[in-house]
């Protein structure tokens, strides 16, 4: 266990946090700047602050990380990214955490010497995303916040790129990034840092076919924070070399009391050791009164998941805690010449750099000679810098006179030429690096950019209709419908209907699990590869982890994203056409508008079905009722008795002769369905490849009449029914 390998990683919303998190021992800290980061409602840093953050951090030998982890839209790529990063970049920035695949191409390509961290919102839970990502050329990947020390291990052992794991402060329901909850019951995008935290409110749950709901209202949905001080060794030994600390709503107090408590347990670790290592019940308290929810717990680290993780509660508790940040200081020693009739002269050491000043010139004293004392009572006025005094030396004679403000001038210009030289290392030209990258440049390494004009189709115009379909009464009706291009099942349904699909006419798709985190059962990919033989068309990839095996293979021509593998702009379009799929999907918060400005050409629309709020490793069936390891349906009613249905995966994998994995979860669907119908010409007008109609929970009669109305929309005809649908995004979008 080398300590040199392992970061303490806090969070910082404002700069006195971020001051605050440098005092107590943090060895890095990530930050919000005015765009782009997951954290909206933080205070954040204005270019000044963060320029100065970043220089204040290498004055001290830490580091300091920008989140750039929210979804961009075009106009934001390409008006605002490149400007924004590009003075911190020369400013020397660590890195930036990236959510968006586009972002992520886009700075690869513009900041070549800046780090890359994959953030928790990729929904990382395996080897084989770590593994692509770091093949893309990310330093880091900051795992899902589900995965157990096993997990982890695996992954640190599959890919010798750095994992950085949550440690402290509070959880998401949602496997991060996959949560639609806040926009679309509110229109706060939690992909664009302004969730609202839906799921801390109170629910009633009921199984589907009971009459009536069950405990009352509570908050089924609301995660106890974590605190794993005690389990340091164990994650440090699966692997994980930057600790992280979440909290840049929290106030700075709280932000120095949790990573000061941190950093005196690593500490401890490093000069005890593992097998001595112990936390006392004290300091337990200490971090419970700083904040909890109903306790606190060690997350998905040793569990999968159950009630001894939740809250059931929306209340935050806090203690009474006497808390005092610190301002970290660098120290620096000194030798201070006042020779009368010569300049004054100051040098300045730290850190192995010298620097020199000589300003004014002093003279002989008249009358009143300065003393020394009252020379070092003013150049001990460091004020706000960086540094304090650790010896200085002052060589003056007897009866000389200098006056304050030279002596001012002297300490203020020999720092800032020794925080130069201290900072030299750091900085970089972006300017220069793009004129050097361009030179190099051939013809035939040149990114193709050119994007073809989205083609509306005609009102009358065909467009191909494809299917998506998990019950099994539905999908032996969609095998056999007219008007059908192709369709979207899981194993235990392809098993069934493969060849009846292929015999109509239907491209056939194995839809794949929504969270991967373990491998294919025994003899699931042998059928794959005989389904492929017989006619199989590919796959709906849900996850980088199902991505990322299957490229291996050689197939990922045959892959169709699905929504939450995101294209919100053109550069991850792009991105993702130069891996080879067949197709993206759509992305589920972008509006009409927006739509048109996307370059849509080999997109598929979803235009119905029951979009998913999240999906979750937690399980409302058993945190509420007890688990019986059965894919049944649940039901939550909230305050305005709206009803969400909730599914459990109990089996990701669909294989129907496969036990209940450990690693199932949740999908919670929203109230109504989310339906394009009556915009069929509009939708045609986008320019899309496809449109896609998803069914979940729809009854085999539902299902029929439903493909039959949009099968005659978007091919032309009228429509016999009315139906009560949400537009979702598709009119207001999200923010």
């Amino acid at each position: 266990m080398n300590q040199n390998n392992i970061e303490l990683l806090a969070p910082a919303g404002s700069y006195e946090g971020f001051e605050a998190a440098l005092g107590a021992g943090a060895d890095a800290v990530y930050v919000g700047g005015t765009m782009f980061g997951a954290r909206a409602y933080a205070q954040n840093f204005n270019e000044e602050e963060l320029l100065r953050a970043i220089d204040v951090a290498h004055i001290h030998g830490r580091k300091l990380y920008l989140t750039v982890n929210t979804l961009l839209k075009n106009k934001e790529l390409n008006e605002h990214l490149v400007s924004y990063l590009e003075p911190y970049y020369n400013a020397g920035l660590d890195a930036v955490i990236v959510q968006d695949m586009g972002v992520f191409s886009l700075l690869k390509r513009e900041f070549p010497k800046l780090h890359l961290h994959a953030s928790t919102q990729m929904t990382v839970t395996g080897p084989e995303g770590m593994k692509f990502l770091a093949e893309q050329g990310a330093t880091r990947v900051v795992a899902a916040r589900e995965l157990s020390l096993q997990e982890l291990s695996r992954m640190h052992e599959a890919c010798p790129i750095e994992i950085e794991a949550f440690v402290h402060g509070a959880l998401c329901y949602s496997y991060s990034g996959q949560c639609l909850m806040s926009s679309l019951l509110g229109g706060r995008s939690g992909n664009r840092g302004r969730c609202a935290q839906p799921c801390r409110l109170p629910y009633q749950v009921k199984n589907f076919r009971a009459k009536e709901y069950g405990k009352g209202e509570f908050c089924p949905l609301s995660l106890k924070d974590i605190c794993t001080i005690e389990i340091l060794p164990e994650i440090i030994e699966a692997g994980v070399t930057s600790l992280k600390i979440e909290g840049r709503m929290k106030q700075p107090a709280y932000t120095a009391g949790v990573t000061d408590m941190y950093r005196k347990y690593l500490d401890f670790l490093f000069e005890k050791g593992p097998a001595n290592y112990h936390v006392t019940e004290k300091d337990k308290k200490y971090l419970l009164d700083l904040f909890n929810r109903g306790g606190s717990c060690t997350g998905y680290y040793q569990m999968g998941n159950g009630p001894q993780m939740m809250a059931f509660t929306n209340e935050k508790k806090t203690g009474e805690v006497f808390l005092e940040t610190k301002q970290l200081k660098e120290k620096i020693t000194g030798e201070l010449h006042l020779v009368p009739g010569s300049p004054v002269l100051l040098h300045v050491s730290c850190q192995g750099e010298d620097a020199y000043e000589c300003v004014g010139e002093v003279q002989y004293a008249k009358s009143q000679p300065v003393t020394e004392e009252r020379v070092r009572q003013q150049m001990d006025k460091l004020g706000n810098t960086s540094f304090i005094w650790e010896k200085l030396e002052i060589y003056m004679e007897d009866s000389v006179f200098v006056p304050m403000k030279t002596l001012n001038e002297a300490r203020h210009q020999a720092l800032e030429n020794l925080k130069e030289k201290l900072l030299r290392k750091y900085r970089r030209n972006v300017g220069d690096e793009r004129v050097k990258r361009i030179a190099e440049e051939t013809p035939a390494k040149i990114r193709d950019v050119v994007i073809h004009d989205n083609v509306p189709r005609n009102k009358e115009e065909y467009i191909p209709v494809y299917v998506s379909c998990e019950n099994e009464d539905a999908s032996e009706v969609l095998c056999q419908k007219t008007g059908i291009q192709g369709i979207y099942l899981p194993y235990a349904l392809m098993e069934k209907h493969l060849q009846t699909g292929l015999d109509n006419g239907k491209e056939m798709y194995l839809s794949l699990p929504h969270i991967t985190r373990e491998n294919p059962p025994e003899g699931y990919m042998e059928q794959v590869k005989k389904w492929l033989e017989a006619g199989l068309s590919g796959f709906l990839v849900r996850n980088l982890e199902s991505y990322s095996a299957l490229a291996q293979m050689g197939l990922a021509d045959k892959c169709v994203l699905d929504h939450s593998l995101y294209t919100w702009n053109d550069e991850a379009i792009r991105f993702w056409k130069n891996q080879g799929i067949l197709r993206n999907t759509v992305p589920l918060e972008l509006n009409e508008k927006e739509l048109r400005h996307r370059e849509n050409t080999g997109s598929e629309m979803i235009v119905y079905g029951r979009l998913p709020l999240m999906h979750s490793a937690q399980c409302v069936r058993k945190n509420t009722f007890g688990c019986n390891g059965q894919e049944e349906r649940l039901v939550l009613k909230d305050r305005y008795d709206k009803e969400f249905p909730v599914v459990c995966y109990c089996r990701p994998w669909k294989m129907g002769n496969t036990k209940a994995a450990e690693s199932c979860y949740n999908i919670i669907y929203n109230s109504l369905p989310y339906g394009l119908l009556k915009e069929a010409d509009r939708v045609k007008e986008l320019g899309v490849s496809s449109v896609r109609l998803a069914f979940t929970i729809e009854s085999r009669e539902e299902t029929e009449r439903i493909v039959e109305d949009f099968v005659a929309a978007y091919h032309g005809s009228q429509v016999s029914h009315e139906y009560e649908f949400t537009k979702g995004h598709f009119k207001r979008g999200a923010e």
